[in-house]
């Protein structure tokens, strides 16, 4: 794993989470619990409206967190309600946290490649519809990244389990000078959240 990335998981504080928000959090712990514990493949579906930023964020830093937990078997998937584009923004986040970017297709929609350690697999970012062919269509649990999309879209065909997992969206902040600072922020919120998720994991 690149360093940069290994030393913000391990310093992020998870003892911020209030208790709420971590009872919500153990419900998808608990989901990746069962999987690995009947040695099953674990999918987990981060669902926006535009698939541009949250889910994008959050399905990132979860292939990375399950890693450096040393937790197999995680596949990790966004999507939205609509595609539109990843967000140059959160793109930048991540590249500023220490993940490797390229770009590897142009147009409205580009295909990112977004590596975390020199030898795992690329993840591949673009946006694309919660059910699109490149996601899974049975066998995953949806989370929720955001609330319109939860309200929106109250069936997600082939989902095992639902979470509303909701961020704030930092699109609110687009074009400000605060901008940069408040990706980085719900960047690091998600990371955190994802970092108590997995560390509640037992691994055999």
């Amino acid at each position: 794993m690149y360093t940069k990335i290994k030393d913000l998981i391990k310093s992020l504080p998870t003892d911020s989470i209030s208790e709420e928000r971590k009872e919500l959090l153990q419900t998808l712990s608990e989901y990746i619990q069962s999987k690995l514990t009947n040695n099953q493949e674990i999918r987990l579906n981060f669902i926006c409206t535009h698939n541009s930023r949250r889910s994008h964020l959050s399905q990132v830093w979860a292939q990375a967190i399950a890693y450096y937990y040393n937790i197999n078997n995680v596949f990790c998937y966004s999507g939205g309600t609509e595609a539109t584009a990843m967000f140059h923004m959160a793109a930048k986040t991540l590249v500023n946290q220490g993940f490797a970017i390229t770009q590897i297709s142009e147009g409205e929609n580009p295909i990112q490649s977004i590596k975390y350690a020199q030898d795992k697999h690329a993840i591949i970012g673009f946006s694309k519809t919660f059910d699109d062919t490149f996601n899974p269509q049975s066998g995953f649990v949806a989370i929720m990244t955001c609330s319109s999309a939860d309200k929106g879209c109250p069936f997600i065909a082939g989902a095992e389990k639902r979470i509303p997992m909701t961020f704030e969206d930092p699109k609110a902040f687009d074009n400000t000078p605060q901008q940069a600072e408040k990706y980085e922020e719900r960047s690091v919120q998600i990371a955190t959240e994802l970092k108590y998720v997995f560390s509640l994991i037992k691994v055999c």
